[in-house]
């Protein structure tokens, strides 16, 4: 399952001044993911160099009054990774750990999940070096509209539409939208998605992220004859993604049996009851606290007994460190780029199937391709429609990354940089440099 060729180091690469090589951060993690579907290019490798270099990248000071009176100055940032194949789509993050090498990784691995689904965007995403938890919510919509106005020369329904991401939602979408829209001078509702409903939102797309992930679990289970009724589900993270994950997986008669979040790690056995966590989290904020469980050790999470493992938290969650502890036979990423190169390897060796986060979450991405598509038509379709056109579109890219997996005897993974980075190059290459 390993390259022909063998992989690089990251650092071999030609590195922008902007990055430090002995610190690629998640950048690091995506080129040495480029090099390994490089020998699968065939005649398009020579345009793989596009891949390693993000199309165009702004840093914004992002300056507000506080309520105290004085005033704070934040780090903003939009990457748009390639826009070869349509607009850049991709979300926007409020966190204080938020780094220039994690969006442009992000943004690459936008690109890649939107080319393998086959969705008419490129790959973009932004950030804010922010803990929004310490903001009022006036100041929030402060810093969300700044934000908003100075990168609005690059976002727009037809040049690159935001979405909610870690630490934002609903309501900084509409302030997003609203502060476009003012800009521009008409209500422009397809510059953000995700959006609630009443201004543009599309139904269905809260409960997407979640949705794909159950949907790509449910098809790799019968092909790898894998019963959900009984099986034990292990969740890291408990929000819009694995919360909504955990709900489908208990309702297919699945057993969550741990989950762990920010506020705390719990565990049943006998399987958690879903329903009454997602209350206790929608209240308290997280799982911590929760009366029908016990109380485990954060590390012992990784090694709980399980045959599903859903990482839908942070970046760079499962290491060379806990990947050995790892006893699930299916890990399905949720959260974006929670494996790193040496625990996917090691996954890998043990015989674990890893869904990758490049199809695995891309329920969202495509619901918020149905809410765009909706915006310019002004006219919007059931939540049974959105439900049944996401879980064919999740069922039709998974069954063609399976069968070149199959055929090239590479990881999931692997399967996918291949299907995602030919169409992306394809559309380089027909598209040609200008001038």
């Amino acid at each position: 399952m390993s390259n022909p060729s063998g992989t690089p180091a990251a650092s071999a690469h030609p590195l922008p001044s902007y990055l430090q090589a002995d610190h690629l951060g998640p950048w690091g993690n995506y080129l040495q993911q480029v090099d390994r579907v490089t020998p699968y290019l065939g005649s398009l490798a020579r345009w793989v160099e596009t891949l390693k270099r993000p199309k165009r990248i702004l840093v914004v000071d992002v300056p507000i009054e506080l309520d105290n009176g004085t005033i704070a100055h934040y780090e903003g940032y939009r990457v748009q990774h390639n826009l070869s194949r349509g607009p850049g789509k991709g979300g926007v993050r409020f966190h204080q750990d938020v780094t220039l090498s994690e969006v442009m990784a992000l943004s690459a691995w936008m690109s890649v999940k939107n080319a393998a689904v086959n969705v008419p965007y490129g790959g973009a995403k932004g950030g804010i070096r922010v803990d929004p938890k310490k903001l009022s919510k006036g100041e929030l919509e402060r810093l969300t509209r700044r934000y908003t106005s100075e990168i609005g020369l690059l976002i727009g329904p037809t040049k690159d539409i935001p979405a909610p991401d870690v630490n934002t939602n609903g309501q900084i979408m509409a302030w997003m939208m609203d502060t476009y829209s003012m800009n521009v001078g008409a209500t422009a509702t397809g510059v953000v998605t995700g959006k609630p409903v009443d201004i543009g939102g599309s139904l269905g797309r809260v409960e997407a992220t979640g949705r794909g992930v159950f949907t790509v679990g449910v098809e790799a289970a019968k092909l790898t004859g894998l019963a959900l009724d009984g099986a034990r589900v292990a969740v890291q993270g408990f929000g819009n993604v694995g919360g909504i994950a955990a709900k489908l997986f208990a309702e297919a008669g699945a057993k969550v049996v741990a989950v762990q979040d920010h506020t705390g790690t719990i565990f049943n056995s006998k399987g958690l009851d879903v329903p009454a966590l997602l209350a206790h989290v929608k209240t308290r904020g997280g799982v911590g606290g929760f009366a029908g469980a016990e109380v485990m050790k954060a590390e012992e999470f990784w090694g709980v007994d399980c045959e599903i493992l859903i990482p839908a938290a942070l970046e760079g969650q499962i290491t060379k460190d806990n990947a050995g502890k790892i006893k699930a036979k299916l890990v399905i990423e949720g959260a974006n780029g929670p494996t790193t190169t040496e625990a996917d390897d090691i996954l890998n060796d043990k015989g674990v199937l890893v869904l990758p986060d490049v199809i695995a979450n891309a329920g969202g991405v495509t619901v918020s391709y149905f809410e765009w598509v909706q915006d310019f038509s002004s006219f919007f379709w059931s939540e049974d429609e959105i439900n049944a056109r996401l879980v064919r579109i999740m069922q039709e890219a998974f069954a063609g990354i399976w069968q070149v997996a199959q055929e090239h005897k590479v990881s999931l993974r692997t399967a996918t940089f291949i299907v995602a980075c030919q169409r992306i190059l394809h559309a380089r290459e027909m598209r040609g440099l200008y001038p």
